[in-house]
């Protein structure tokens, strides 16, 4: 490990400001997809999702569909929104922070993508492909990214 200085300079750290542009842009595309499900309404999510069951899991029983289908009303969509919205408000901070090269972030960044990780092997495990290991990778080097930014702040 590269033992230099530590540069407080936010322009000083271009692997933060990529991570942060990543963590930026999944924010505003949770952001997107919770105000598209609360636009969308139970009513016709219901519909799409009778139409995915019935295209792509044919076998799939009425018992099933119809479980589903009763946990869809304006509630649940509305905790589901909430939920997706919280997520992407700590994905925007998280942008914000690594942008500006705050620790917190860096730290706030590591743990959450580090609890990524056993995820993404069990996806490995049991769904196989370029996607599953581009997604490992991709998670890995974030972890690295922000763990070096990490090390190197304690040696301020």
């Amino acid at each position: 490990m590269d033992d230099a200085a530590y540069n407080p300079d936010p322009k000083a750290h271009p692997g933060l400001h990529a991570i942060a542009l990543f963590e930026g842009a999944k924010g505003v595309l949770a952001l997107a997809f919770a105000g598209g499900l609360l636009a969308f309404g139970p009513e016709r999510l219901r519909e799409s999702v009778q139409a995915i069951v019935t295209r792509f899991i044919p076998d799939a029983g009425p018992g099933v569909v119809s479980q589903w289908m009763a946990r869809i009303n304006p509630e649940s969509v509305h905790v589901a929104a909430l939920i997706i919205a919280v997520y992407a408000g700590m994905r925007l901070l998280e942008a914000w922070g690594l942008w500006r090269a705050r620790a917190w972030a860096s730290w706030l960044g590591c743990i959450g993508s580090a609890a990524y990780l056993p995820l993404d092997v069990y996806a490995l495990y049991h769904h196989r492909g370029w996607h599953t290991w581009a997604l490992l990778l991709v998670n890995l080097v974030i972890v690295w990214v922000l763990w070096r930014d990490i090390h190197r702040r304690r040696s301020i």
